[in-house]
C-alpha cells in the first residue's frame, strides 16, 4: 500500500476538509468534459495551484485508467520508475491497473516503489480524480528521475504500444510546475514562451526552448512522454486553460512558481 505522504501539507488530511478545499478549487471553474487524450497539471500546494488543476479536471474525459507521470524531487530508487501497489489518499484507495503496468515495466522502466514512496507529484493529483470520477478508474503511476529527450521519447514509445495491445481507454497526465523562484514578470514571460511549443505538440521545439531560457520547469520530462503519447493516440492540438503564479496568492512577486493547466486533442 501506498500511503499519503503529504497529506496535511500539499493538501487536507481530513476528508471532510479535502472535499471543501477541492469544492473551492472547482468553485469559479467551468466546462464540460471532452476528448482530451493528454493533460498537464501542477503539484503544488492546492492553496496555490488547485484552482489551476481544476481547470483541467473540470473537463478530463472519464476512462478506465489515466496514466500519471511526475518527476522525482526526492532522488530516490530507480531513474524510471512505474509503480504497482495500491495507492491511498483521504477519499480511499486507488487501484493500479496491474495489466498496464505490467505492460509498461521493462527496458528503461523499472518497476520501483522506492522511487514513488516519498514523491509528491503524482500523490497530489489523485484526490482531483476521485473527486472527479469516484472509484471508477484505476492509475499507472510512472516517476521521472531522468528527464532526457531521448528517455522521453523511449518511455512514450513503450507506453504506446503497451496502451495499443489493451482495449481500456487512457488518459495521459503530465504532472508538473513551471517557472521556480524567479520574478512574477519573468516567470510568466519564459513559461508563455515554452507553453507555445507544448500546445504546437512539438518536442523537440520545447526542449530547444527549456535550453534557450535555461527555464526551471521540474517535469520536463512527463510533458514529454504525455506529449509524445499523445501525438502517437492521434492527439493533434493542445489549449492552455489556465496560467497562474504563486504571487497570485502570496502577493509576494519576488520569487514565485508558475502553474499551466493544458489539455491535449
Amino acid at each position: 500500500m501506498r500511503r499519503p505522504t503529504v497529506a496535511g501539507q500539499f493538501y487536507p488530511n481530513a476528508k471532510k476538509n479535502l472535499k471543501r478545499e477541492l469544492n473551492r478549487c472547482f468553485s469559479i471553474v467551468s466546462g464540460d468534459p471532452g476528448s482530451a487524450i493528454g493533460a498537464i497539471v501542477p503539484h503544488a500546494g492546492y492553496t496555490y495551484s488547485g484552482t489551476t488543476a481544476a481547470y483541467v479536471y473540470a473537463v478530463l474525459p472519464q476512462v478506465d485508467i489515466y496514466i500519471i507521470l511526475g518527476p522525482n524531487h526526492t532522488g530516490l530508487g530507480s531513474m524510471v520508475a512505474v509503480s504497482q501497489e495500491i495507492w491511498s489518499t483521504p477519499f480511499g484507495e486507488v487501484p493500479v491497473d496491474m495489466e498496464l503496468a505490467g505492460m509498461i515495466a521493462g527496458g528503461i522502466i523499472d518497476s520501483d516503489e522506492t522511487a514513488h514512496r516519498y514523491e509528491h507529484s503524482i500523490e497530489v493529483q489523485l484526490p482531483f480524480l476521485q473527486y472527479r470520477f469516484s472509484h471508477d478508474f484505476s492509475i499507472v503511476p510512472i516517476c521521472m528521475g531522468l528527464q532526457d529527450k531521448e528517455t522521453a521519447l523511449e518511455i512514450a514509445d513503450q507506453i504506446v504500444q503497451a496502451v495499443k495491445k489493451i482495449n481500456s481507454s487512457v488518459v495521459v497526465i503530465a504532472s508538473s510546475d513551471f517557472s521556480h523562484y524567479i520574478p512574477d514578470n519573468m516567470a510568466r514571460d519564459i513559461d508563455n514562451y515554452l507553453i507555445e511549443s507544448i500546445v504546437d505538440l512539438d518536442i523537440d521545439e520545447f526542449y530547444l526552448r527549456l535550453t534557450e531560457r535555461n527555464a526551471s520547469v521540474c517535469g520536463y520530462g512527463p510533458i514529454s512522454v504525455m506529449l509524445g503519447v499523445s501525438k502517437a493516440l492521434d492527439a493533434s492540438t493542445g489549449t492552455l486553460l489556465n496560467y497562474a503564479t504563486s504571487g497570485d496568492v502570496s502577493g509576494d512577486t519576488t520569487g514565485v512558481v508558475g502553474y499551466a493547466g493544458i489539455i491535449i486533442e
